[in-house]
């Protein structure tokens, strides 16, 4: 079974990629590749009070257990995916990246994933 280290590798290499950080839940970084304009360290910090809130929202709306949340931004996207309660895989994806197929291999190798954290 591969390394939490190399799945970050794997997909930092994958086209369209600016960063991949595995995140604690209390906002550390678990391991993480980026570019050299972005902070793994900064970025963490910023997924986890955004995960809190999006698990805290699924539970006042009866929705469940976070699995995966995306966001768009005018210059890319973003995809955090709950890994364990307390590890999320988060990535930060340049404009033109092929999102669709990026969501379909994360949830169909979802139980993979988790198993690493």
């Amino acid at each position: 079974m591969p390394s939490i280290r190399e799945l970050v590798q794997v997909l930092r290499q994958r086209d369209g990629m600016d960063a991949v950080v595995v995140v604690g839940r209390d906002g550390l970084v678990i391991d993480g590749a980026s570019d050299a304009t972005h902070d793994a360290d900064a970025l963490a910090v910023l997924v986890a009070p955004m995960v809190t809130a999006a698990i805290d929202l699924g539970h006042q709306a009866r929705g469940g257990a976070l699995g995966i949340m995306v966001a768009e931004y005018d210059h890319g996207a973003s995809i955090t995916m709950a890994l364990s309660a307390d590890a999320f895989l988060f990535l930060l994806i340049r404009p033109g990246a092929d999102l669709g197929a990026l969501l379909y291999e994360l949830r169909r190798h979802r139980s993979h994933l988790s198993a690493l954290a």
